[in-house]
């Protein structure tokens, strides 16, 4: 099953046009547009998703605004071009982040030298990064439903970035110290992010 992308995992929020066929949905094209607004909305708190900007694709699989918003959250609907059902909404102020993650993966850069690009680009001031942390809410299952706007086997985790915080600053663990508890991945980076992932439901 496909991740999100960016959270270090979570890297760009969905992959980009030249990732995928020219005709990356066959003769069905993308879901409706309301449909996905639904997808999207899936992983927004709920006193927040009315007003939250909402990025979904054209025909072509490109990721573009098809709902704009009044409040300081994005979010993004699920990639059909993709396995399985992964949605994330994040504050605005990740926006230059996670764009840049979709820029890079769309010229080829992957994987770590995709992270520490940013992170080096972020260091030297080319790249705006919050003053103080942001949240992203990630959903993720085997499919949707747009009936009943439901997600098959829902798994919900949360993601506050919190650049350059360490350990020290934050008395976090840098490591996962128990099945849902709290950890600070890559302290000390532009990056940094507190992760937060309840156990993985049964199957």
């Amino acid at each position: 099953m496909k991740r999100l992308i960016a959270v270090t995992f979570l890297a760009g929020l969905a992959a980009p046009a030249s990732a995928v066929a020219q005709d990356p949905y066959g003769a069905a094209g993308p879901p409706p547009i309301p449909e996905q607004i639904a997808q999207a909305l899936a992983a927004a708190p709920d006193e927040r998703a009315d007003g939250a900007t909402v990025m979904g694709f054209d025909e072509a699989g490109k990721l573009i605004v098809i709902r704009p918003g009044t409040n300081d959250l994005i979010c993004i609907a699920d990639d059909p071009a993709q396995e399985g059902f992964d949605v994330a909404c994040y504050h605005e102020s990740l926006e230059p982040y996670m764009a840049r993650g979709r820029q890079l993966r769309d010229e080829g850069v992957t994987g770590m030298p995709r992270m520490t690009m940013r992170w080096e680009e972020a260091e030297a001031g080319r790249l705006a990064m919050p003053e103080f942390p942001a949240t992203l809410y990630n959903v993720r299952g085997d499919s949707f439903d747009a009936a009943t706007r439901t997600v098959a086997n829902r798994y919900e985790r949360w993601v506050v970035y919190t650049p350059f915080a360490t350990a020290e600053s934050t008395g976090l663990s840098a490591t996962p110290t128990a099945s849902g508890a709290p950890w600070l991945m890559f302290p000390g980076t532009a990056g940094a992010h507190i992760m937060i992932s309840p156990p993985e439901p049964e199957r």
